[in-house]
């Protein structure tokens, strides 16, 4: 009798440690690659710019918070890799941040169609969110052209 006992919680020990192992550990969870990084003052994001959609070339943005600027480019592939040229967008005063006042961007990119990727900002100060979205300057054709399609408030102010 005692050696079926010593059997019998043996098992339902078995059993409740699989289970528990099954509940803490859940499924396993996957790898996530971000297409952005920070480094002290500085964040930059990449993203796909349609020139063609069957052929998009790489975007480049560059956070620069020092400056409060943000800068894009365009690598063109079919050029050996040649950056386009910077563009830049004074995000404080897009933001509308007061002089010398901190500020505190998020930014991240998304597609919104194939082959073209919006850059996403938030402002978390001014309680703002822009979109934009970059591709090579129409006028020179040898640079960058960043534009601003919405500006709205995420917050009462």
């Amino acid at each position: 009798m005692k050696t079926a006992n010593q059997v019998l919680f043996l098992g339902l020990g078995i059993i409740l440690g699989a289970v528990g192992a099954f509940f803490a550990l859940g499924s396993p969870r996957t790898a996530e690659a971000r297409p952005n990084d920070r480094f002290e003052d500085f964040v930059i994001c990449t993203g796909a710019c349609a020139v063609n959609p069957r052929s998009p070339l790489d975007g480049v943005w560059l956070l620069d918070y020092r400056t409060g600027k943000l800068l894009g480019t365009v690598i063109d592939r079919n050029a050996g890799g040649k950056i386009l040229g910077w563009a830049e967008v004074d995000l404080a005063t897009e933001f509308n941040v007061a002089p010398k006042s901190p500020a505190h961007f998020l930014m991240t990119t998304g597609t919104i169609t194939a082959g073209q990727a919006a850059l996403y900002i938030a402002e978390v100060t001014t309680g703002k969110f822009g979109v934009y979205t970059m591709g090579p300057d129409p006028a020179t054709q040898t640079g960058a052209s960043i534009r601003r399609h919405d500006m709205v408030p995420f917050r009462k102010g």
